[in-house]
């Protein structure tokens, strides 16, 4: 009883000691025949019934080779039969048997003499068809050509991922023996952070079952350390017939042609983008400051990881490159990288002037007018490229390891140097990098110098027009005065705006404001001319119309140009204006208790067209308000003339303490920061007089109504 408890124990032991069994058994289908000494089936397994087609009790007791063999083979089986029994030895080979449905199959053979605890001899039979073992053994000579030969890399690993074997061609783009490979997990012979996605696709593939089809895998091995390559990576799980999971089979393909020919091709295509992003950018307009920011924001972060871009502080003053006293004086323009970094320390803030020293890139292209590229910069080689000994320090901690200076290069003179440096981008400055900044530098050298030239022509023509503007006095007798300029924005030419008041007898003052049409020097002179001209006819004491029909002669003979103007005459003592027009935009007048209004005047035609002009005469009391200005303060590209005017009407609306309150706020909320053309503003608000003119009786002196001019 007692030991009939402890077979099921045994058993279970033994059952948990035991591993799956392999399935390449059940795939040769190998029979078992026992023979007794004289040759008679003593015993007769199940795939023996499946492989001569007899059952158990058909065979067992039959002689063996009168059953299976046709006559002709009889003897010769019997023969080899007696020779293993007498011997010992054993026998392989192939005969042709006889299936029990009357077919012929070649079967396989191996035939050994097994002896029991009496002494006596049986022969063990082991059989398979040949046909199996040989597709069998085709199947393996292939796999271990195809694994042995094969350029592509092969390997089996465990489920745990430990190599079980692997082809030389893997070995060698490990870097590492096949014998070195086995037992060791995937993991130990590729460490790189580059494998670990790798690792994870193929445990998926190792858990679901689903295979993994040439996932690209970039890294380093330690067969080239030094230099990224690309493999293709498959992997399939490996299950016998069963089912049972294996392991998982890796195929990996080494692409790096490929992955570096596609890469060299996005490059380019990065490089061409660049291009025409550049061309698309930089000089959009004539600002020099602004054209340099554009360069920058062009090259970081698709080609640098920052940027300084500083330019010779002769040619911002005098439009020359002057280097003949000491070394070059820069000016700092613009500034950029792709990230915050210790670096943007290191780099000369943008409108500070520095010099560099003599071995600095910057200088190299000053002396040589060539860009110097600097592939690999080591540590104690940064203040090569670096301002002084701090700005190293930066660079070294920001991890600045390549850099370029390009000299900036327009018209055969050098006009500044652009820089660029790499810190988290790892890969180094090559020649197309160069030759790419180099292009950019190129373009945007041109634009940066169209600035500079417009920038002196701009502050000249701005320097005549302020000239030939009038320093007013804040007030004229019976009137408060308040007077405005503004130059047309940085990209843009200064035009021929221009207001004037001048004293007249009797305590009158003439009030102008006019505007020159066209831009640039040639307008800022036709517009001082035409103020001269101005001033010297309100000396004849002239009416208004005719005041503009003289201007109107003087004008023409000033082809192409012509001029709108609105000449007024305002008489304190009478309270009275007098104002004609010469095809300019009505004045405003603005009276307490009554909404602004536009005064409506015949508005005549520009100057240098012929005339003819008329002069209207209005009530202008204390405390009334009247507003001239140019076209610039209210025309825009966009909006419709009269929605700007009721926009001017409105703004004017609410009263103001001064004229130079009114005036402030005029531009501010009608003037566009990027306005096209200049403005021309003129303010004035009647005051009650308090003083008598002297030698002009006291109800002064009547002003002669102008009869139309012809």
């Amino acid at each position: 009883m007692r030991r009939a408890e402890q077979r099921p124990k045994q058993a279970d032991h033994l059952a948990g000691a035991a591993t799956d069994p392999s399935g390449l058994m059940d795939l040769l289908g190998v029979a078992a025949v026992l023979l007794e000494a004289d040759g008679r089936i003593d015993m007769w397994s199940p795939q023996a019934e499946e492989l001569f087609g007899y059952t158990r009790a058909e065979a067992v007791g039959q002689y063996a080779a009168l059953l299976l063999l046709h006559p002709e083979h009889q003897d010769a089986a019997i023969t080899l039969f007696a020779e293993v029994m007498e011997t010992g030895r054993s026998w392989a080979g192939a005969f042709p048997v006889r299936h029990k449905d009357g077919s012929t199959r070649m079967v396989e053979f191996r035939n050994m003499r097994l002896t029991d605890h009496l002494g006596d001899h049986y022969a063990l039979g082991l059989a398979t068809d040949r046909n199996t073992l040989r597709h069998m053994e085709r199947k393996l000579a292939l796999s271990n050509r195809l694994v042995a030969q094969a350029p592509i890399g092969l390997a089996v690993l465990d489920t745990e991922l430990r190599y079980l074997a692997i082809n030389p061609a893997l070995a060698a783009m490990h870097g590492v023996s096949e014998a070195d490979h086995v037992g060791r997990g995937f993991r130990d012979i590729l460490p790189g952070a580059a494998f670990e996605g790798a690792e994870t696709v193929i445990r998926q593939a190792l858990a679901s079952g689903v295979p993994v089809v040439e996932r690209q895998v970039v890294g380093r091995t330690a067969a080239d350390p030094d230099n990224d390559h690309a493999w293709a990576l498959s992997a399939y799980r490996l299950e016998d017939h069963h089912g049972n999971v294996l392991g998982i089979a890796t195929v990996v393909v080494d692409v790096t042609d490929r992955y570096r020919a596609a890469k060299e091709a996005d490059q380019a295509q990065q490089r061409l983008r660049l291009m025409a992003n550049g061309s698309a950018r930089i000089g959009t307009t004539l600002e020099v400051e602004r054209t340099a920011r554009e360069l920058a924001d062009v090259l970081v972060p698709g080609l640098a990881d920052m940027v300084a871009v500083d330019l010779l502080d002769s040619v911002l003053q005098t439009g020359r490159t002057d280097l003949d006293e000491g070394p070059a004086l820069f000016r700092a323009l613009a500034v950029k990288t792709a990230y915050p970094s210790d670096a943007a320390a290191a780099m000369v803030p943008p409108g500070r002037l520095t010099t560099y020293h003599a071995d600095h890139p910057a200088s190299h292209c000053i002396r040589t007018l060539r860009p110097q590229l600097i592939t690999h910069l080591e540590r104690g080689e940064l203040a090569k490229v670096a301002a002084d000994a701090e700005a190293a320090d930066l660079l070294a901690r920001a991890g600045v390891h390549t850099d370029m200076a390009v000299p900036l290069i327009a018209r055969g003179q050098v006009i500044g140097v652009m820089g660029l440096a790499r810190a988290r981008n790892p890969l180094p400055f090559d020649e197309d990098d160069l030759t790419l900044a180099c292009e950019l530098a190129s373009s945007a050298a041109l634009s940066i110098d169209n600035a500079v030239l417009h920038q002196h022509i701009r502050d000249a023509a701005e320097t005549l027009q302020r000239s030939l503007l009038p320093q007013l006095p804040p007030r004229r007798p019976g009137l408060e005065v308040a007077a405005r300029y503004r130059p047309a924005q940085v990209f843009h030419e200064v035009g021929g705006d221009w207001y004037d008041v001048i004293p007249l007898s009797g305590d009158r003052t003439a009030l102008v404001v006019g505007d020159v049409m066209g831009s640039g020097i040639p307008a800022a002179t036709t517009m001082g001319r035409l103020r001269t001209a101005t001033s010297t006819l309100a000396d004849l004491d002239l009416g208004p119309a005719r005041i503009l029909t003289h201007l109107d002669k003087i004008t023409n003979d000033l082809d192409p140009y012509i001029a709108t103007c609105v000449y007024a005459v305002y008489d304190p003592h009478r309270a009275q204006l007098h104002v004609a027009s010469a095809g300019h935009l009505p004045p405003v007048l603005l009276r307490d208790g009554q909404r602004p209004r536009l005064l409506d005047l015949p508005t005549g035609t520009p100057l240098g067209v012929g005339g003819p002009f008329e002069t209207t005469t209005l009530d202008l009391v204390p405390g009334d308000r009247l507003v001239l200005y140019t076209d610039g303060l209210v025309e825009t590209r966009h909006d419709p003339i009269d929605e700007r005017l009721d926009d001017l009407l409105t703004l004017l609306a609410p009263p103001d303490r001064t004229a130079e309150e009114t005036c402030d706020r005029l531009l501010r909320q009608l003037r566009h920061p990027a306005g096209h053309d200049d403005v021309a503003l003129l303010v004035v608000r009647a005051r009650t007089l308090t003083t008598e003119p002297v030698g002009v009786p006291a109800e002064g002196r009547p002003a002669v109504p102008d009869a139309p001019s012809p």
